[in-house]
């Protein structure tokens, strides 16, 4: 059923919303607004206080096997029933095995049962799900978008951080936990508290070899991990205009490195023609009612953020992690930061300790640091284009060694497309394993593990110590730049290959 901003029961009917009198809604009505604000507005419930807390009505969630049996377990103690089963949408993708040939059977016990439960709560409270063998399955934020499941104007939670993706088609999503899934499920409502606004303007037209990849993680570099705790993150500007959907989704996914909750994109004639054709987009005449709103869904002009950063993306390199934080990044062309050289001590100190896990040291450049592993995957990098654009670095050429190589599509479909394209056949031949979708090593949940010392250049968002096995050792790049990684068998500056997007 479509259910998006036209639609909604809370939203246009402003006697549902949470607004304390008339006065106070004549006020919010005469005052420029951000998109994040319409977003709440149009979805509050009650206000519960004055101190920013809400009820909020949801329009959509994804469940996945990993984070929701303990709320399906609450609802079955209590005699509850999810309140509105077709809003919502399950997916196997943490757990699940990526061998190249599909099965269903689970890595160990302990994911055969989260993916029997999940089964088991879908069939018991009719929920939709997208099980292992389905045609549909995948990674949840890529599978989502792609089945047209989100659409501008629409709040949607998960109990997955990376649920900020979603703001690149100008939906808001963030993450929530196990107890806030049991009252999604059981009420379409959540407690809310509104944040701060953080608009990032990024401007100026990216270099051949740079990507949205480099454009989030020097974000996060110039900010830090929690640069952004606390807000909701709007992008805008020139560069942000002309890079596609699912460019945008990498920086949206991103954003909640830096801390933010939430990430948007005001939705644009390439996300209206993105949604065109998924299934579960409006179609005929209400796809035209849709689009007349969907169209409205932009910040005012004079609408006033709580804080404004400025990004020049002409002056960006291809970007690296060095640490074990995504805020530990450089372009790659630099070299390992001497902590010697900053004066915060607490800074200082976590600097030295992700050096000692890292196995670097101060001073040696980026370039000569040889990797293991080298992996392509993840909510953050394994849809169509970024697997194209690693295509057209590895074409021709062979992945080193002593690297091994893998390849996991961010779902089945985008497997099925890359294996048409002959985008399969190119990593194939150069080495790489082609293997079937799932979250794999981003972090290392199932059997795609590395061993301790392992070092990987990685199309992942977090690189945090053990992310990918512990003691295994991470660097976060774009696809292209793993691609480049790969065949090299050092971290590498892609635009010295001559093969890049």
């Amino acid at each position: 059923m479509f259910h998006a901003i036209t639609l909604s029961p809370l939203m246009g009917q402003e006697g549902w919303l949470g607004w304390a009198d008339p006065v106070e809604r004549a006020r919010k009505k005469m005052t420029a607004r951000t998109l994040y604000d319409k977003h709440i507005d149009s979805h509050t419930v009650c206000a519960l206080d004055d101190q920013g807390h809400v009820l909020l009505y949801i329009d959509r969630q994804v469940i996945n096997e990993y984070t929701s049996p303990q709320a399906f377990s609450g609802l079955r103690e209590a005699g509850r029933r999810v309140w509105r089963p077709g809003t919502a949408l399950a997916v196997v993708d943490h757990v699940n095995p990526t061998t190249p040939k599909r099965v269903a059977t689970m890595p160990d016990a302990g994911a055969a049962r989260q993916v029997a439960y999940l089964a088991e709560n879908c069939r018991d409270f009719g929920i939709e799900l997208l099980d292992v063998l389905d045609k549909r399955q995948g990674i949840e934020h890529v599978i989502a978008p792609e089945q047209g499941f989100i659409l501008p104007g629409m709040v949607i939670a998960a109990g997955d951080s990376h649920t900020t993706t979603y703001g690149a088609l100008g939906a808001f999503g963030f993450g929530i936990g196990t107890s806030e899934i049991e009252h999604l499920l059981a009420s379409q409502t959540l407690v809310y508290k509104r944040l701060k606004t953080l608009r990032v303007s990024v401007d100026g037209e990216l270099a051949p070899g740079l990507t949205s990849k480099d454009v989030i993680m020097a974000l996060i570099g110039q900010i830090g991990a929690s640069g952004a705790t606390g807000y909701a993150i709007e992008f805008r500007g020139s560069t942000i205009d002309a890079l596609s959907i699912e460019a945008r989704m990498t920086i949206c996914n991103m954003a909640v490195e830096a801390g933010a909750r939430g990430a948007f994109m005001a939705p644009d004639d390439k996300v209206f023609a993105y949604l065109k054709d998924k299934p579960r987009a409006p179609q005929g005449a209400l796809r035209e009612q849709a689009l007349r709103q969907w169209r409205t869904l932009r910040s005012d002009e004079a609408a006033v953020f709580d804080r404004e950063v400025q990004l020049d993306a002409a002056t960006l390199e291809p970007m690296v992690t060095w640490g074990t934080s995504p805020d530990q990044a450089a372009p790659i062309g630099a070299r390992v930061p001497d902590p010697q050289h900053v004066s915060d001590l607490i800074l200082r100190q976590g600097m030295r300790r992700a050096l000692d896990y890292m196995g670097l040291e101060p001073g040696m450049p980026l370039s000569d640091i040889v990797i293991s592993h080298a992996f392509i995957g993840s909510c953050t990098n394994a849809r169509i284009e970024d697997l194209r654009d690693a295509a057209r670095v590895v074409r021709g050429k062979q992945v080193a060694d002593h690297v091994r190589g893998m390849i996991v599509p961010g779902s089945t479909q985008v497997r099925d497309q890359a294996e048409a394209e002959g985008l399969a056949a190119i990593f194939i031949a150069a080495g790489f394993e082609w293997r079937q979708s799932g979250c794999s090593m981003c972090l290392a949940m199932n059997d795609d593990v590395l061993a301790p010392g392992d070092r990987c250049a990685s199309s992942t968002n977090r690189n945090f110590e053990g992310r990918q096995g512990a003691g295994a050792r991470t660097h976060l790049m774009s696809p292209a730049m793993v691609a480049a990684a790969a065949i090299t068998g050092r971290l590498t500056d892609i635009r010295h290959l001559g093969e890049h997007p």
